[in-house]
């Protein structure tokens, strides 16, 4: 069938790459493949959110929209698009020597990695100000890699440091401090296992941009080959995750259940609903 039906990737003829260090067409079509899992993925989790019930969507509405950004991501890096040639300042230091650094990986973490980190707030019952720190310092570190990235002298490195930190912090909250909270609302064994294996892979994130784009030791296909593993087991892995676990959890006890009245509070009942409207004053009606 290949001989009838010749599949050639183009992408690399079309948006011809640049730098001494760039993508191959192998390095490609392993990208068409993380980007077809990610677009097959996105379908299905969007498919799903017409039979949850419609206070229970949203975990549907995080995971959706990052599938969508990781699809759109993966297609512009499969297609050798979203990138500049930056210059090396490890590794081959006798030599100027330019690397292809794609900006479009950087866009997906910056919208995924929150997205994930939202979810094990919700489901651990932390409070609001606690999630919003949380996706705070996943900004901060998936913005100072990219910072980073940019940097062509050996200073990159202290951007590389600041976002470190961020990431321990939020690993730190995430593991011991959402773990805590898992145990008041009885989650604890489900949030342990979710949280355990992100904070696995966010591990791994800072050893291979360490290895890439920060010390050019590795390839861009090596590389992107490194990434699109641990995107694909962080995001479509992970989203169906919660699906599939999300059937035995009290979206009530969790404090997640939403109405068109806004957050259901831990009693199911909205003071709106049931306090007696307030009686408005009779015009020229004197007090007595």
């Amino acid at each position: 069938m290949a001989v009838i039906f010749p599949r050639l990737n183009q992408a690399l003829d079309i948006n011809p790459p640049a730098g001494n260090e760039e993508l191959t067409v192998n390095g490609s079509n392993w990208l068409w493949a993380v980007t077809a899992i990610y677009v097959v993925s996105f379908i299905a989790f969007f498919a799903t959110s017409f039979a949850a019930r419609s206070g229970e969507k949203i975990f549907h509405y995080l995971f959706t929209i990052a599938l969508l950004v990781g699809s759109i991501t993966s297609f512009a890096i499969a297609s050798d698009l979203g990138f500049v040639a930056i210059p090396v300042v490890n590794y081959r230091p006798e030599e100027f020597w330019t690397r292809q650094v794609f900006w479009a990986e950087y866009v997906n973490w910056v919208v995924s990695w929150p997205a994930i980190t939202i979810a094990l707030g919700l489901l651990s019952g932390i409070s609001w100000a606690t999630i919003l720190y949380n996706v705070t310092l996943a900004w901060t570190w998936a913005i100072s890699y990219l910072v980073s990235a940019f940097v062509t002298t050996n200073y990159k490195w202290g951007f590389y440091a600041f976002g470190t930190t961020a990431w321990g912090l939020l690993a730190f909250n995430t593991l011991f401090g959402g773990t805590v909270a898992a145990r008041r609302v009885e989650v604890a064994g489900d949030y342990t296992l979710l949280a355990g294996w992100v904070n696995l892979l966010w591990l791994l994130y800072p050893i291979a941009w360490g290895l890439s784009d920060g010390g050019n030791r590795i390839g861009v296909t090596p590389a992107y080959i490194f990434f699109g593993i641990l995107d694909v087991l962080l995001v479509p892995a992970v989203s169906f995750a919660f699906l599939f676990l999300a059937r035995r959890w009290d979206y009530g006890k969790l404090n997640i259940a939403f109405t068109r009245y806004g957050r259901v509070p831990t009693s199911g009942q909205f003071p709106e609903k049931t306090a007696a409207p307030a009686q408005g004053a009779v015009v020229g009606e004197q007090a007595a």
